[in-house]
């Protein structure tokens, strides 16, 4: 349990951002501790294996935290053998991190609260198929309603860019990125963003428009033509072309994070009204993690109950055997007088 409590103190004072190449006197101290655990760790394994056997019900690879530990030995010897042959370790020295879970097989108390509450999993079943159901009916709908309209940008107008050779790919954009993309509204739809709504920029230059050579001229009006473009907000992360960037999407408004933005473009794009949709989505999902916590919490109790009930059983018996064995033995010494005489 030392070694165990050693491992999580040098694991957690590595720093491989400061120290790439392992070069500094901290790294080599914390790199010689990390050796000597991986080795006592590995000595501990053959000797269990030893002595309990390897292969069986009752043997080392027969119990799933023997299985755990044997798991994490093999990434390490794998670690050490790789290591200086140009081989990346970054994915094996990951499960370092698994270590600190060797110490659950250490204490039988907290064995015992992890195993019943792996056994309550099984429980959740339910509550996260409502919640696919649930999220799999919203990303149908958004699919339906909204698929292709966060790609709608307002291009310049083809007379006016033919005219002066601008590129007819070219459309309004409020800065030189993505992060706030102008989502205007086709004229079939009822969004609240328009082309003639763009704010006006007012050139003086004349180099490409000679007719307006008398006073400046409003360049933004000529972006009037609202129509798909190649690109969806947040570099094509964020919309509801298919099921799956829809499901991408609502899972980011049930985290509440940046959920109003991705409202807002709908709502640009399309109506209004479409707030609706998200704040029924927000609803629903708030419903779901309370039913959930209610479910988790039911099974916490249970696990505590259950784990008190062992510990005061275990109490009972330790407490009982001892007055179980003093008190046999006046009986057995009485039979064995009454037989001699």
């Amino acid at each position: 349990m030392l070694v165990i409590l050693l491992n999580c103190v040098t694991l957690g004072m590595f720093q491989p951002c400061e120290d790439v190449n392992c070069e500094s006197e901290r790294c080599t101290i914390l790199e010689a501790f990390d050796g000597f655990i991986f080795a006592f760790f590995a000595v501990e394994m053959v000797i269990k294996m030893i002595a309990l056997g390897i292969f069986g019900q009752k043997c080392y690879l027969g119990d799933t935290w023997n299985r755990l530990d044997f798991f994490i030995v093999m990434a390490g010897m794998m670690e050490y053998s790789l290591d200086g042959h140009n081989v990346s370790l970054s994915a094996i020295r990951t499960v370092r991190v698994l270590r600190p879970l060797r110490a659950i097989n250490r204490v039988p108390s907290m064995r015992i609260l992890v195993t019943l509450l792996l056994d309550t999993l099984p429980m959740l079943g339910n509550v996260l198929l409502l919640c696919f159901f649930v999220f799999f009916i919203f990303g149908i709908v958004g699919v339906q309603l909204w698929a292709g309209l966060l790609r709608n940008r307002c291009f310049l107008d083809p007379d006016f860019a033919m005219a002066n050779n601008f590129s007819t790919l070219k459309y309004y954009q409020v800065d030189e990125t993505e992060d706030n993309p102008y989502i205007c509204s086709s004229v079939r739809d009822n969004g609240m963003l328009k082309c003639q709504d763009i704010p006006a920029k007012l050139d003086c230059s004349h180099t490409y428009y000679t007719e307006y050579t008398n006073s400046c001229m409003n360049f933004n009006q000529f972006y009037n033509i609202c129509k798909p473009g190649e690109v969806n907000p947040h570099k094509g992360a964020i919309n509801f072309d298919n099921i799956g960037y829809a499901w991408i999407a609502i899972f980011q408004v049930i985290t509440l994070e940046g959920w109003v933005d991705i409202m807002y473009y709908v709502m640009d794009a399309h109506s209004f009204y479409n707030f609706i949709y998200f704040i029924l989505l927000i609803i629903v999902s708030i419903q779901s993690r309370f039913s959930l916590a209610h479910l988790l919490s039911r099974c916490w109790e249970f696990t505590k109950y259950l784990t008190m009930f062992v510990l005061l059983l275990a109490w009972n018996v330790c407490e009982l055997l001892p007055n179980f064995f003093s008190s046999r033995r006046p009986f057995r010494c009485g039979v064995e007088n009454a037989a001699a005489t």
